[in-house]
C-alpha cells in the first residue's frame, strides 16, 4: 500500500482537521492509498492469508453470515485484506487480526454513508457553508471522492470495532466513525474517519476538575 497526496484532499482535511464549537471539536481526516505492494505488504499479505486459511480450517459454521462464509470467497479475502493492510499503514504498531476485523466491517451504500455524515456532521457542515460558501460540505466530499476513486464504481464499508480495540479512539471521543471507499478497478482505497471530541475531556479539565480513578469512573467523591 501506498500513500497518495491529492490536493483536493488537501482543502478538505485543512477544514475538517480542527472545527471548534467551544466545548467540543469535531475533526476529520481522508486519506488516499494505492493497493499495490511496497515494503512488508507482501509478507504481510501471505500472513493474513494463511489466518484466513487457518481459520476456515478450524471452523465449522455454516451460517451464512458468518465470517467464514465470507471468506470463503477468494474476492472478500482480497477485498478484507487490502482493507486490514489499510489499517496497518494507517497505524503501523497497531496488530490487526483480519478474521476478528471482519466482524467490524460493514458493506455500506453512499446512501447510508450520507445518512450519517449529514446527521453527526451538521454542525461542521453549516460552519463549511459559512466558511466557503458555494457547495456543502457533503457535496464538496463526493466530488473530491469521486475525483480519487470514482465513486460510482467504490464498494464502501464501515468500520465499526469494539472500543477496547478501537485504534482511531481519542481521549474524550463523544463519537467517531470511519469508512473506507475502496475501488476494485482502480486499486484505489481512501479513508475517512470523522469524531467529535469533548474539550473539556481531553484537555483534562474533567480529569482534573471531577478525578477519575483507575477505571475511568467520575463523581466518586460526589454524594449522590
Amino acid at each position: 500500500m501506498k500513500f497518495l497526496e491529492y490536493t483536493p484532499l488537501d482543502s478538505l482535511n485543512d477544514f475538517l482537521g480542527h472545527v471548534n464549537f467551544g466545548e467540543r471539536t469535531i475533526k476529520g481526516c481522508l486519506e488516499a492509498y494505492s493497493c499495490k505492494h511496497t515494503g512488508t505488504d507482501k509478507k504481510l499479505s501471505l500472513s493474513l492469508e494463511h489466518e484466513i486459511l487457518d481459520y476456515l480450517g478450524k471452523s465449522s459454521d455454516t451460517d451464512s453470515s458468518s465470517p467464514a462464509e465470507y471468506l470463503l470467497s477468494r474476492s472478500s479475502r482480497k477485498t478484507l485484506i487490502y482493507l486490514v493492510l489499510t489499517l496497518y499503514h494507517m497505524y503501523p504498531d497497531y496488530d490487526f487480526s483480519l478474521v476478528r476485523a471482519h466482524q467490524f466491517f460493514t458493506e455500506e451504500s453512499w446512501d447510508s454513508f450520507k445518512q450519517i455524515f449529514d446527521t453527526y456532521m451538521f454542525e461542521a457542515s453549516k460552519e463549511w457553508v459559512e466558511t466557503n460558501g458555494g457547495n456543502s460540505l457533503i457535496e464538496a466530499l463526493y466530488k473530491t471522492l469521486d475525483e480519487v476513486v470514482k465513486l460510482s464504481e467504490c464498494e464502501i464499508y464501515s468500520y465499526n470495532p469494539d472500543s477496547d480495540v478501537d485504534p482511531f479512539l481519542e481521549r474524550g471521543s463523544i463519537w467517531s466513525f470511519n469508512f473506507f471507499f475502496y475501488n476494485r478497478k482502480l486499486k484505489r482505497v481512501v479513508s475517512f474517519r470523522f469524531c467529535c471530541i469533548s474539550n473539556l475531556v481531553a484537555d483534562g479539565f474533567l480529569v482534573d476538575d471531577m478525578g477519575y480513578n483507575e477505571d475511568g469512573e467520575i463523581f466518586d467523591d460526589m454524594d449522590m
